[in-house]
């Protein structure tokens, strides 16, 4: 059972309030997983999708290999613009904003020395009668200084999600041994 999850102290995780409106740890799928090889990769894609799921979520460990700032994350191909609101820290300066893009813009940092790690769900991907929220938490640790953010964003179509693709921004490569893993919700 995972750490969150289980009991603590003689308490459930239900106890400390964990588990108010998140998946059960068994209803997580394994999907996919992308592992960089070398030469690294300019985009990771996820494709033909099923609509067999309530949400998804993707877990990565990654690095680009230029440091770019942030990545992006395109739908189903799409230009359409999305709402992206995002709060982003380093320990001695917070930042928060908003921006309008065909992409959804996850924070990060910029060190080539570190991964940074990230969890991204996609609520309701596959309900076609509302429009699809995004949203991710991530970091990263620079020996004792790093980065933490946390963003969302409203893909503003009720077009189910079939296919996703992540890139480094301004088109940076995604450095060797970067991985990324899909899981469906059920």
């Amino acid at each position: 059972m995972s750490p969150i999850l289980g009991a603590r102290g003689g308490l459930a995780a239900s106890a400390y309030g964990f588990t108010s409106g998140a998946a059960a740890v068994g209803n997580y799928e394994s999907i996919q997983t992308v592992t960089v090889g070398s030469g690294g990769a300019a985009n990771i894609t996820f494709s033909s999708i099923a609509a067999t799921y309530s949400h998804l979520q993707v877990r990565c460990m990654y690095n680009t290999i230029t440091n770019a700032d942030n990545i992006g994350m395109t739908l189903n191909g799409s230009t359409t613009p999305s709402r992206v609101h995002y709060l982003y820290g380093d320990g001695a300066t917070a930042t928060a904003g908003s921006t309008t893009s065909n992409l959804f813009t996850i924070q990060a940092g910029a060190n080539a020395t570190i991964m940074y790690g990230m969890v991204i769900d996609l609520l309701d991907y596959s309900n076609t009668n509302k429009y699809k929220t995004l949203r991710s938490l991530g970091g990263g640790d620079f020996n004792g200084s790093g980065v933490t953010w946390l963003s969302s964003a409203l893909y503003a179509t009720t077009s189910a999600i079939s296919s996703f693709t992540l890139q480094g921004s301004g088109g940076q490569l995604f450095t060797q041994y970067s991985s990324f893993a899909l899981y469906g919700i059920k």
